[in-house]
Protein backbone atom coordinates (compact mmCIF):
# COMPACT_ATOMS: atom_id res chain seq x y z
CA UNK A 1 0.00 0.00 0.00
CA UNK A 2 1.52 3.32 -1.07
CA UNK A 3 1.07 6.21 1.31
CA UNK A 4 -0.88 9.22 0.05
CA UNK A 5 1.39 12.10 -0.91
CA UNK A 6 2.13 14.72 1.74
CA UNK A 7 0.52 12.89 4.65
CA UNK A 8 1.73 11.47 7.92
CA UNK A 9 1.24 7.69 8.09
CA UNK A 10 -1.83 6.75 10.14
CA UNK A 11 -1.58 3.99 12.74
CA UNK A 12 -2.99 1.49 10.23
CA UNK A 13 -0.50 2.58 7.55
CA UNK A 14 2.27 2.37 10.15
CA UNK A 15 1.21 -1.19 11.05
CA UNK A 16 1.35 -2.09 7.34
CA UNK A 17 4.86 -0.63 7.07
CA UNK A 18 5.97 -2.68 10.08
CA UNK A 19 4.52 -5.88 8.60
CA UNK A 20 6.32 -5.18 5.32
CA UNK A 21 9.58 -5.23 7.31
CA UNK A 22 8.56 -8.30 9.36
CA UNK A 23 8.29 -6.27 12.58
CA UNK A 24 5.57 -6.65 15.17
CA UNK A 25 3.32 -3.72 15.96
CA UNK A 26 4.34 -3.68 19.62
CA UNK A 27 2.70 -1.42 22.17
CA UNK A 28 5.91 0.63 22.42
CA UNK A 29 6.32 1.05 18.64
CA UNK A 30 2.70 2.13 18.29
CA UNK A 31 3.03 4.56 21.22
CA UNK A 32 6.19 6.06 19.71
CA UNK A 33 4.45 6.49 16.35
CA UNK A 34 1.41 8.10 17.97
CA UNK A 35 3.70 10.57 19.74
CA UNK A 36 5.57 11.27 16.50
CA UNK A 37 2.28 11.88 14.67
CA UNK A 38 1.72 14.83 17.00
CA UNK A 39 5.32 16.02 17.16
CA UNK A 40 6.36 15.66 13.50
CA UNK A 41 10.08 16.19 14.12
CA UNK A 42 11.40 15.12 17.49
CA UNK A 43 14.40 13.84 19.40
CA UNK A 44 14.20 10.70 21.52
CA UNK A 45 14.03 12.93 24.61
CA UNK A 46 11.04 14.80 23.23
CA UNK A 47 9.20 11.59 22.34
CA UNK A 48 9.91 10.13 25.78
CA UNK A 49 8.59 13.29 27.46
CA UNK A 50 5.38 12.98 25.43
CA UNK A 51 5.02 9.30 26.32
CA UNK A 52 5.60 9.99 30.03
CA UNK A 53 3.04 12.80 29.86
CA UNK A 54 0.58 10.22 28.50
CA UNK A 55 1.36 7.84 31.36
CA UNK A 56 3.83 5.46 29.68
CA UNK A 57 6.95 4.25 31.44
CA UNK A 58 9.70 3.97 28.85
CA UNK A 59 13.39 4.81 28.80
CA UNK A 60 15.04 7.27 26.44
CA UNK A 61 17.27 4.42 25.23
CA UNK A 62 14.24 2.33 24.25
CA UNK A 63 12.67 5.27 22.42
CA UNK A 64 15.97 6.05 20.65
CA UNK A 65 16.36 2.42 19.59
CA UNK A 66 12.83 2.32 18.17
CA UNK A 67 13.28 5.62 16.33
CA UNK A 68 16.69 4.55 14.97
CA UNK A 69 15.31 1.22 13.75
CA UNK A 70 12.44 2.98 11.99
CA UNK A 71 14.87 5.45 10.38
CA UNK A 72 17.20 2.62 9.29
CA UNK A 73 14.20 1.05 7.53
CA UNK A 74 13.30 4.45 6.00
CA UNK A 75 9.94 4.45 7.74
CA UNK A 76 11.13 7.69 9.41
CA UNK A 77 13.72 10.22 8.35
CA UNK A 78 16.64 11.64 10.32
CA UNK A 79 17.68 15.27 10.76
CA UNK A 80 20.75 16.46 12.65
CA UNK A 81 20.50 19.81 14.41
CA UNK A 82 23.31 22.35 14.64
CA UNK A 83 23.80 21.19 18.23
CA UNK A 84 24.42 17.62 16.96
CA UNK A 85 21.14 16.37 18.38
CA UNK A 86 19.39 13.74 16.28
CA UNK A 87 15.82 14.51 15.31
CA UNK A 88 13.51 12.03 13.61
CA UNK A 89 10.96 12.94 10.96
CA UNK A 90 7.68 11.03 10.76
CA UNK A 91 7.07 12.35 7.24
CA UNK A 92 9.12 10.66 4.54
CA UNK A 93 7.36 12.17 1.54
CA UNK A 94 9.42 14.59 -0.56
CA UNK A 95 9.62 17.93 1.17
CA UNK A 96 11.98 20.71 2.16
CA UNK A 97 13.01 21.40 5.73
CA UNK A 98 13.21 24.79 7.38
CA UNK A 99 15.61 24.61 10.31
CA UNK A 100 15.28 27.28 13.00
CA UNK A 101 18.87 27.73 14.16
CA UNK A 102 17.90 29.63 17.30
CA UNK A 103 15.23 27.28 18.63
CA UNK A 104 16.69 24.13 17.02
CA UNK A 105 13.41 23.05 15.49
CA UNK A 106 12.46 21.72 12.07
CA UNK A 107 9.43 22.54 9.97
CA UNK A 108 8.24 20.85 6.79
CA UNK A 109 7.83 22.96 3.69
CA UNK A 110 6.16 21.56 0.62
CA UNK A 111 7.25 23.68 -2.35
CA UNK A 112 6.75 21.70 -5.53
CA UNK A 113 7.97 24.57 -7.71
CA UNK A 114 11.33 24.84 -5.93
CA UNK A 115 11.75 21.07 -5.81
CA UNK A 116 11.03 20.79 -9.54
CA UNK A 117 13.55 23.55 -10.35
CA UNK A 118 16.30 21.95 -8.26
CA UNK A 119 15.61 18.45 -9.64
CA UNK A 120 15.61 19.71 -13.24
CA UNK A 121 18.86 21.62 -12.71
CA UNK A 122 20.65 18.69 -11.09
CA UNK A 123 19.48 16.23 -13.77
CA UNK A 124 21.49 18.27 -16.29
CA UNK A 125 24.61 18.26 -14.08
CA UNK A 126 27.29 15.59 -13.95
CA UNK A 127 29.37 14.96 -10.84
CA UNK A 128 32.43 12.98 -11.86
CA UNK A 129 32.49 9.65 -10.06
CA UNK A 130 29.05 10.11 -8.48
CA UNK A 131 25.45 9.36 -9.28
CA UNK A 132 22.85 11.45 -7.44
CA UNK A 133 20.38 9.19 -5.65
CA UNK A 134 18.36 11.76 -3.70
CA UNK A 135 18.06 15.47 -3.03
CA UNK A 136 17.61 16.78 0.50
CA UNK A 137 17.00 20.52 0.80
CA UNK A 138 17.29 22.22 4.17
CA UNK A 139 16.87 25.95 4.59
CA UNK A 140 18.51 27.45 7.66
CA UNK A 141 16.70 30.39 9.17
CA UNK A 142 16.09 32.33 12.34
CA UNK A 143 12.85 33.81 13.64
CA UNK A 144 12.11 37.33 12.49
CA UNK A 145 10.56 38.11 15.88
CA UNK A 146 12.37 37.03 19.06
CA UNK A 147 9.15 35.99 20.78
CA UNK A 148 7.90 33.70 18.03
CA UNK A 149 9.29 30.30 17.14
CA UNK A 150 8.34 27.84 14.41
Amino acid sequence: MALPLNTTPTLDEFRTQLRRHNLKATRQRLAVHEAMMGLGHASADMVREELVRQGSRVTVASVYNILSQLADLRIYGRRLSATNKMFFDVNTYKHIHLYDRENHTFRDLVDDELSTLVNAHLKRRKFKGYSIEDIDIQLIAHPTRKTKSL
